[in-house]
């Protein structure tokens, strides 16, 4: 699936309007079994890959610019 590598690239998924994000740190990218953020209403929570993906498909996140990190996480 083409969001796994895009996550694992650093690109950020996410919804300006709602303030919700997903990506992978930099400094999981390249790691067997990854972490990512999903960052909402200011909180920050590790979920796996599994559970980003479906947070991406579930919330209908795409691609954005985070406010502070901007594009990529890298």
């Amino acid at each position: 699936m083409i969001t796994i590598s895009e996550l694992k690239s650093g690109l950020i998924f996410g919804d300006n309007e709602s303030g919700e994000y997903v990506y992978m740190p930099a400094s999981e990218i390249g790691i067997d079994n990854p972490m990512c953020v999903y960052e909402t209403n200011g909180q920050h929570s590790d979920v796996d890959l599994q559970e980003a993906l479906r947070l991406i498909r579930v919330r209908a996140l795409r691609q954005t610019k985070h406010p502070v990190l901007g594009t990529s996480s890298c």
